[in-house]
């Protein structure tokens, strides 16, 4: 089954809305436009309880806070973990933070695939005359999970209040460019997760694990863990890429796989191809799917 429908006949067309008729676009724009107006959508519903809104990010700020409360907790009883002092892991924490709640903003809900291909909800979206991707990505959006971003940034400002780094303007310009190309990294992820669980129906708590799993292990240095593993998330899942390799560049300190300095630039050029690999992964379990009353 196609992932959207053939267009309407001419005498039907005046019965599609004005703000769902995507035939004359290219089709990133459509989804790019379809995921803003059911953004939208959800936005207004949740504004509509503005004191229930205030109150689950306040709530959604406090649980994640719990994260950065458990290094203070370790820094209470040691001076340094890894060879790390405790603003250079806030410097870590904050990067991954932010660029995880970036990706967890805008693409939370993509770990619902499962649930949809197993209760057969999955089948109204391929219906629309919208992209399923833009569907999936904006069901639900939830403006609470800005809590997370907001502590991610407060964290990463108290890093960069604190540390003395010597600044020069490539520096400057690795961490904007380190939250973007994370939270693109993670969104592949999470898309190429979701494509998973078009074969694998209950797999969310698998992709939960590179997800959530790999914000935690980006929150700590890379010396603590296993070579291996720092290989791993290196050139298997680049998550490296996401906050250690430029973080650690503008730290001033060797990655410890010993690679070139040079790499610490190539997160915009690891977060395409990831994402360009996502997208495959996508349409590949999208056309494995079968329906329900099939």
């Amino acid at each position: 089954m196609a992932d959207t429908v053939a267009a309407p006949a001419d005498d039907d067309e005046e019965r599609v809305p004005d703000g769902f008729a995507f035939e004359d676009r290219p089709r990133p724009l459509e989804g790019i436009r379809a995921y803003g107006l059911i953004m939208a959508m959800w936005v207004r519903s949740t504004m509509a309880y503005r004191a229930s809104f205030v109150m689950t990010l306040l709530g959604n700020l406090a649980v994640t806070a719990f994260d950065f409360v458990t290094v203070l907790l370790m820094f209470s009883h040691v001076d340094a973990l890894g060879g790390y002092s405790l603003p250079e892991i806030a410097l870590l924490y904050g990067l991954s933070a932010t660029a995880f709640g970036v990706c967890d903003l805008l693409l939370g809900s993509m770990d619902r695939v499962g649930g949809r291909v197993r209760d057969g909800t999955l089948d109204t979206l391929l219906v629309r005359p919208v992209p399923v991707l833009a569907q999936v990505a904006a069901d639900r959006f939830a403006l609470r999970r800005l809590g997370r971003i907001t502590q991610g940034l407060l964290v990463l400002g108290y890093a960069l209040v604190t540390l003395d780094i010597a600044w020069t303007p490539l520096k400057t310009l690795m961490l904007p460019m380190t939250v973007l190309s994370g939270a693109a990294i993670f969104g592949a992820i999470f898309i190429a997760g979701a494509a998973f669980q078009f074969v694998a129906q209950d797999a969310s708590e698998v992709q939960n694990s590179f997800t959530y799993g790999g914000t935690t292990l980006l929150q700590y240095p890379p010396t603590i863990f296993a070579k291996d593993l720092v290989r791993g998330v290196t050139f298997v899942v680049p998550l490296a890429f996401a906050s250690w390799l430029p973080a650690l560049y503008v730290l001033g300190r060797e990655y410890p796989v010993d690679l070139p300095q040079w790499v610490a630039f190539l997160p915009p050029l690891v977060a395409a191809g990831a994402c360009g690999l996502a997208g495959l992964a996508w349409r590949a379990g999208l056309r494995s799917y079968r329906s329900t009353g099939n």
